[in-house]
């Protein structure tokens, strides 16, 4: 099985169960709790990292410094760093999980950091789209995994490839757009509000909805194979991951048909 978010890959939780095996017959408990990794306590870890984000995310918001009529003039000086330090974390948490338990919360709070600010920004120039972006992006999480747990979408491994390639895609056209921009270039179908540039991100948007099903898929197999404990936080990231790309792309659109 694959999946299109590197942050939740079933080799990663193979390895895990491979890694740490409890005796046969009794279930390990930790804590009062069963050892392994449940979706219950996924959730549970998923909601606490969402908070962390939040509470940094308002910091981040206040750090934008705003000109006349609320107009922002600067982002903070620590929005670069903050946004390779979280690449950093990110990184290290793929590919250490046992240390998710600890990396996963910095992880959403440097995010936090960074969402608040490019967040002030968007709503200085949009006013309200912040709010319209997030009810969003929850909504759509919630039909997703309501699409999920009815299996009224089945996670089949023709759906996987396919949303694995066009994630792939996605995220290779940005990174063409990257280089492009080093060398004073744009690519305009991306940042571009007409109709080209709209249908590209409502592209983008919807391939970012699906990567929930992976995501919830991955987590369900991962608790039915009795992966450990600290995989709780593992998965919690991955999903983190995808909320808060979607929810970037939500704004981009909303910003475009604004335009």
């Amino acid at each position: 099985m694959r999946t299109a978010n590197p942050a939740l890959s079933e080799k990663a939780f193979e390895q895990a169960v491979a890694d740490w095996a409890p005796p046969s017959g009794t279930p390990v408990e930790f804590g009062g709790r069963e050892a392994t990794m449940t979706v219950r306590g996924t959730i549970w870890a998923a909601a606490a990292l969402l908070a962390v984000l939040v509470v940094t995310a308002a910091f981040g918001w206040n750090s934008v410094e705003r000109g006349l009529e609320g107009q922002p003039i600067a982002f903070p000086g620590w929005l670069l760093l903050a946004m390779l330090g979280g690449l950093g974390v990110a990184m290290v948490t793929i590919f250490k999980p046992t240390l998710a338990r600890f990396t996963a919360p910095v992880y959403a709070a440097v995010q936090g950091l960074v969402l608040g600010a490019i967040s002030a920004v968007y709503d200085a120039a949009f006013e309200g789209i912040v709010v319209q972006a997030v009810m969003l992006t929850f909504g759509v999480m919630a039909v997703m995994l309501f699409l999920f747990a009815t299996r009224i979408i089945k996670v089949t491994d023709k759906l996987r490839m396919g949303i694995v390639a066009a994630t792939a895609a996605i995220f290779l056209v940005y990174l063409v757009s990257i280089v492009i921009s080093l060398f004073g270039g744009t690519a305009p179908f991306i940042h571009d509000s007409g109709a080209v540039g709209i249908l590209f991100s409502l592209a983008v948007v919807g391939v970012a909805a699906f990567n929930f099903l992976l995501d919830f898929d991955l987590i369900e197999r991962g608790s039915e194979l009795g992966a450990p404990r600290y995989m709780e936080w593992y998965a919690a990231f991955g999903l983190l991951v995808t909320l808060i790309w979607l929810y970037l792309e939500m704004l981009r659109l909303l910003g475009k048909l604004r335009n």
